[in-house]
């Protein structure tokens, strides 16, 4: 195979998966780890992506670089599902209480299962605060649960309450659970994501709660974007699609992170 065919493949891959490693893509053309390297630098002065530890981030993953959620919806929307799911079997139909859930596309699916969710008992119900428009709109036709939509301004691509207005209200609450989703996960920088604003929220979120569960797809595994909003510490829970490589899990397992594959 001819180093373009196979970098045009990466480009391929960088598109669908959001990242790659040196490894597996070694493994998959049967080169050397030398030669990958050599077709990711070649491809990074194209602007194509960025090189990460062990591997490279599609240039839409790097620091500020946002998109909608309507141009995420159908991106490694099978591995969303599946964590979604996951993520849905950790609220038992016995649970009676508050969660909270983040804006996010893969939360999103979360709150699309949730909108079937019924209490063991009639006397169970379930309370969901979100500063998600989609969200909210998702789980209100479901008599089980009561939504409470926290305000501020509202930023148009993500279609989700930000701002002192939100914070505010978000101070004021302690839900049993709080469902996040970040843009990056990496070992040293923690869970990230573009938006200073979006941050605040996602800070507030999963330090008000008394659980916090971050749904991350594989795709953003080791990758950093410009603001942390935790820690690894600071998460309970990490629901994947794929068991995270040697860099990521030990630093989870020293930080007492629980991962939930799906």
């Amino acid at each position: 195979m001819y180093a373009t065919e196979r970098q045009q493949q990466i480009e391929n891959r960088l598109a669908n998966d959001g990242r790659v490693t040196v490894v597996d893509l070694a493994r998959e053309f049967d080169v050397s780890n030398e030669t990958v390297r050599r077709d990711l630098d070649q491809l990074e002065l194209r602007g194509v992506l960025r090189r990460v530890h062990g591997g490279a981030v599609s240039a839409a993953r790097i620091s500020r670089t946002e998109e909608s959620i309507a141009q995420r919806s159908d991106r490694n929307a099978a591995a969303k599902e599946r964590i979604a799911l996951a993520a849905l079997a950790l609220i038992p139909s016995t649970f009676s209480g508050a969660i909270a859930i983040d804006s996010g596309t893969t939360t999103g699916m979360l709150a699309q299962g949730l909108s079937r969710w019924q209490p063991d008992t009639p006397d169970r119900s379930l309370t969901v605060i979100t500063h998600s428009i989609a969200i909210a709109s998702a789980v209100s036709d479901n008599p089980h649960i009561e939504v409470q939509i926290i305000g501020g301004r509202l930023r148009g691509i993500t279609s989700a309450a930000v701002g002192p207005t939100t914070l505010a209200q978000l101070s004021r609450l302690r839900p049993d659970i709080a469902f996040v989703g970040a843009n990056g996960l990496h070992s040293d920088f923690g869970f990230s994501t573009p938006d200073p604003d979006e941050a605040a929220v996602k800070t507030a979120l999963t330090r008000g709660a008394r659980r916090a569960i971050a749904l991350v797809d594989a795709s953003k595994l080791g990758v950093e974007t410009l603001v942390s909003f935790a820690t690894l510490a600071d998460i309970d829970t990490l629901v994947t699609d794929k068991q995270p490589d040697i860099d990521l899990s030990h630093p989870l397992r020293d930080a007492d992170v629980e991962v939930v594959l799906a």
